[in-house]
């Protein structure tokens, strides 16, 4: 194998794949990448066994072949060298050595057999349709703050991608919970998704979809089985085994009948709850809404290093209302709204608000009370 190719490519090739591999893993070869040349271009394949990214990249191939090489060593050798360079990349199966040269700069490094890196098995997938990459981004940027980090409840571990009923016909949507908040983001029902099977896409997978979903011109072709789901351009394909196990009831916990309403300047609520819960060192620290006409304080009072108040002008026409939520919480909920406005709906101190922008049904958040 041997080819030649442009740093700048190289280098978005190799980070994509390098962020797949595990750090610390007992298997060898998944430390590695499996590179292979053909053609008029070269592809660059990383796994942990659950994720898999392949990566194609032009470059001038002189021998065709493949080689694998450890990704992070790789990706800190092309970082480091300089922009615009050409790198001429070749393997000599004979001392297991693959050359990466760049102007005056030559590395030597060791590789592995091609035949012993895992390929994930091709599944027959039952649903197959393209959504641009702003309405995919926003589904899963929407709603991926709220995927639970808690091991024991692993369905929760991901965004929950299915085909539900909307307000105007079927939609297809994206739910996250850690059982303290929760997002629910729709969109419009994709040609060809109708049958697609709801399946829960992994945290880790959700943060490498974040890489295929950054230009905004780009088709994604979504492909969805049972056991596993696809993200594919014509340069990348992302494909991941997806959470074995149900995802709970979430319509239960939606709120539906909160009537007091509030609505506020969303960035300016974030930034007045992020100024009152500087004097907690908690990062859970409970800030406490006072609700009155048109008029909200916002609270922290923290007996170990003090307290703080901002009152905001909102628009309030309901009963005095006192409810305390996680600050934290608060922060990244008002961090999703798009539009001037987030609207509160709160029903009592002990019951879930709901919170949506503006008008708009497409994208809602709840988030459980603290006591205060």
């Amino acid at each position: 194998m041997k080819f030649s190719i442009e740093r700048a490519d190289l280098l978005k090739a190799v980070s994509q794949a390098q962020s797949v591999v595990e750090r610390r893993n007992t298997i060898p070869i998944l430390a590695n990448v499996l590179i292979e040349a053909d053609g008029d271009g070269t592809s660059f394949r990383a796994t942990d066994l659950d994720v898999e990214v392949i990566d194609r990249t032009i470059a001038q191939v002189e021998r065709p072949g493949a080689s694998t090489v450890n990704a992070v060593l790789l990706h800190e050798i092309v970082r480091k060298l300089p922009d615009g360079a050409l790198v001429q990349i070749a393997d000599d199966p004979a001392s297991g050595r693959l050359t990466v040269e760049a102007g005056r700069s030559k590395f030597s490094l060791a590789t592995l057999p091609k035949e012993d890196f895992p390929v994930m098995a091709s599944s027959e997938y039952e649903s197959n349709f393209s959504v641009s990459a702003p309405v995919l981004r926003r589904l899963f940027d929407k709603s991926k703050f709220a995927i639970s980090n808690e091991e024991t409840r692993y369905y929760l571990n991901g965004v929950y991608m299915h085909v539900a009923d909307g307000d105007e016909g079927k939609v297809l949507r994206c739910v996250a919970t850690d059982g303290h908040r929760l997002a629910r983001i729709d969109a419009p029902l994709p040609e060809g998704a109708d049958n697609m099977p709801g399946v829960i896409v992994p945290k880790k997978t959700v943060a490498e979809l974040g890489k295929l979903l950054a230009d905004d011109d780009q088709e994604i072709a979504v492909s969805v089985s049972e056991t596993k789901v696809r993200f594919a351009t014509p340069q990348i394909t992302l494909t991941s085994k997806v959470i074995d196990g149900t995802f709970p009831d979430y319509t239960r916990v939606i709120p539906m009948n909160n009537a007091r309403r509030l609505e506020v300047d969303a960035a300016e609520f974030a930034r007045a709850v992020d100024r009152v819960a500087t004097v907690s060192s908690e990062r859970s620290r409970a800030v406490k809404l006072a609700l009155d006409e048109d008029r909200l304080v916002l609270s922290v009072n923290a007996p170990d290093s003090g307290a703080a108040e901002e009152e905001l002008a909102v628009a309030y026409g309901d009963e005095p209302l006192e409810i305390g939520f996680n600050a934290k919480y608060l922060l990244e909920i008002a961090g999703q709204v798009d539009r001037e406005n987030a609207v509160f709906m709160f029903d009592t101190p002990d019951h879930p608000t709901l919170m949506r922008e503006g008008n708009d049904t497409s994208a809602i958040y709840v988030v459980m009370p603290m006591r205060v």
